[in-house]
């Protein structure tokens, strides 16, 4: 793909993100022509329908929570990297909503359990840092934590949470990973 029908596509994209969470269901592909600054010609020629731009929106969202897993256990805190994720991950899966909604709504489902076990290895990886620093209890396993991420994240999809709920929750997930009287981020969130 040449340079500027590349930076035309990201710039697609970041729109479309903006646009859905902002307008809902009523959000049209003009209005993300217009934030991107593109013709809607463009953004046709790039996803020929609706549809097409809602499923590249949500690969693009698992493209970036899979940057920032990498970041996090390449460079992170290994104290607060896998409670960061966590919250990056919920906070995502809140503000995709509505484009998880209308593609619902289209008749293509986007089950949550599939895009967060898709991360199973990173989760893996910052749980064990997480351990080894002893933010984690040891008993904890990657699949516990995943299953947690799961129904985080169906609670801000489907339940509409509201953030200071979904702070509240992620809080007490979180005390449940730590071990007994440890402290820090991540930990009392209220």
């Amino acid at each position: 793909m040449r340079a500027d029908a590349q930076r035309n596509r990201v710039r697609i994209l970041s729109a479309a993100a903006d646009v859905f969470a902002a307008g809902g269901p009523e959000a049209s592909t003009e209005e993300v022509a217009r934030r991107a600054g593109v013709a809607i010609g463009t953004v046709f020629r790039h996803f020929p329908t609706k549809a097409d731009l809602l499923r590249a929106l949500m690969k693009e969202q698992l493209r970036q929570l899979t940057d920032d897993a990498a970041t996090l256990i390449a460079g992170g805190d290994p104290r607060t990297a896998l409670f960061e994720f966590f919250s990056r991950l919920v906070e995502r899966t809140a503000a995709s909503r509505t484009v998880v909604h209308l593609l619902a709504a289209q008749g293509l489902d986007v089950p949550v359990a599939g895009p967060v076990g898709s991360l199973s290895g990173a989760v893996g990886e910052l749980l064990a840092g997480a351990q080894r620093a002893g933010a984690v209890r040891p008993g904890i396993r990657a699949d516990e934590v995943t299953a947690l991420m799961v129904s985080a994240c169906q609670g801000a999809l489907h339940g509409g949470w509201s953030p200071d709920l979904r702070e509240r929750t992620l809080g007490v997930m979180f005390a449940g990973l730590r071990p007994p009287g440890e402290s820090g981020v991540g930990q009392d969130r209220t």
